[in-house]
């Protein structure tokens, strides 16, 4: 749950600074205007998109630090999460153009799933290597299905940012991000838990002694 949370600071500070900007569109303007970025042509009236990537960007950079700080070593697809970010986010800010980084899921996803994928047809299986501390003994063909499974759902996940992002409005799609991916993740999560439940390692009971 921690890690979960974790890897969600960025999305849920997003929202909050995305809420707050529409909200405060008259601070959002001037905090934005005191960057140093270019800025659009007149008084952007929901500015909170841009204000909420900007945080964003600082929050994923504030994760990487605090890996390192506390002496950790930082994942790759931390690592990578912030390329993106900071690739797709600066997009956004420097061409204020809200496409960019309503993009950066989709790619963050699909990378995620390919990633899964080149390690499976390389004999290797991060899920397996995840769940190896959770003293569960399963099959290898176990565990190829359940590394399929998240390769198929990350795909899924990237392809439903897409159509949120192009079909509903703005504001719908920050919730989705937040919310909506949220929601699937722990019923996938919890499916998954359900099906591996019977491969735990239960140590049996020490028996009572008789009187």
């Amino acid at each position: 749950m921690k890690k979960l949370l974790f890897d969600l600071f960025p999305v849920i500070v997003f929202f909050i600074a995305y809420m707050l900007g529409n909200a405060n569109a008259d601070a959002a303007n001037a905090i934005l205007a005191n960057v140093g970025l270019p800025q659009p042509t007149g008084t952007v009236n929901k500015p909170g998109i841009y204000l909420a990537t900007m945080v964003a960007i600082v929050a994923s950079f504030a994760q990487v630090g605090w890996v390192k700080l506390r002496g950790q070593k930082v994942e790759t697809l931390l690592w990578v999460s912030l390329g993106i970010i900071v690739v797709f986010g600066g997009a956004t800010l420097l061409l204020h153009d809200a496409k960019f980084i309503m993009w950066k899921p989709t790619i963050l996803y699909w990378l995620t799933a390919a990633f899964l994928l080149v390690a499976q047809l390389l004999g290797r299986n991060p899920t397996k290597s995840l769940m190896s501390a959770q003293q569960i003994e399963a099959p290898n063909t176990v565990w190829n299905w359940l590394n399929v499974s998240w390769i198929g759902f990350f795909s899924f996940l990237g392809v439903a940012n897409l159509y949120v992002a192009q079909n509903f409005p703005e504001e719908t799609w920050v919730k989705f991000k937040l919310f909506g991916v949220m929601g699937l993740m722990f019923t996938f999560m919890i499916g998954q838990g359900l099906f591996l439940a019977k491969y735990l390692d239960k140590t049996e009971p020490e028996k009572e002694e008789k009187p």
